[in-house]
């Protein structure tokens, strides 16, 4: 509601969800209008994701933030992992799974911090641009050792048995 109240009615699709893709062309060729929508949806992200941290009862618990070093999430947290790959293999990505044009996957990536900051701001990194197994590797090379972390770090309070 509050997407709609400050983008208007427009950004409705037919079955009455967010219309993706328009917001992309309007937020994407207006940084203004960009930081707009981030100040509506990322309070409302940021209380849901750490309200369901921590009613986790998991080992350790993985928060998916696309802007993650952008929004101060980072602050938030005890480790982050950037999952990285070329620019050039992200916007084909883009281009797939969201049917866009290489134009607009571009206008998305260029929102985004340098790839290299985020690496090297990122406690990990996941390399997604190469084979797939590759990145199962890692991917399961980090799970053992956030597992092997969670082990050796006290429990937070209320969570004691």
């Amino acid at each position: 509601a509050a997407v709609v109240d400050a983008f208007g009615a427009g950004v409705v699709a037919p079955g009455g969800g967010l219309d993706r893709r328009r917001m992309r062309q309007i937020i994407f060729d207006d940084a203004g209008k960009r930081r707009r929508l981030e100040a509506i949806l990322h309070p409302m992200i940021r209380k849901t994701a750490l309200e369901r941290a921590a009613s986790s009862e998991a080992p350790y618990v993985v928060l998916v933030v696309p802007l993650m070093f952008e929004t101060g999430f980072d602050e938030l947290v005890d480790r982050t992992v950037a999952v990285d790959c070329p620019e050039s293999v992200q916007i084909e990505r883009l281009v797939e799974r969201d049917a866009t044009s290489p134009e607009e996957a571009g206008k998305i990536v260029a929102s985004q911090m340098a790839r290299l900051d985020r690496r090297s701001r990122a406690d990990d990194v996941i390399d997604s641009g190469s084979e797939l197994s590759l990145t199962r590797t890692r991917v399961r090379e980090l799970h053992e050792q956030y597992l092997d972390l969670a082990r050796n770090c006290p429990e937070p309070e209320g969570r004691a048995e």
